[in-house]
């Protein structure tokens, strides 16, 4: 997986990133359990 520094000192973060639009009222109610699952670190699998 390819890492971007942020800033000159920053942290190392992942190239790809999970947007959170969709989760959001813009695309029809949203599913706050759904939400939260799909955040929820211990179900990422490495």
């Amino acid at each position: 997986m390819q890492h971007r520094t942020l800033g000159a000192n920053g942290p190392q973060v992942s190239a790809l990133a999970l947007g959170c639009m969709g989760m959001s009222e813009f695309y029809g109610a949203a599913d706050e359990q759904e939400s939260l699952a799909t955040l929820d670190l211990n179900n990422c699998s490495k």
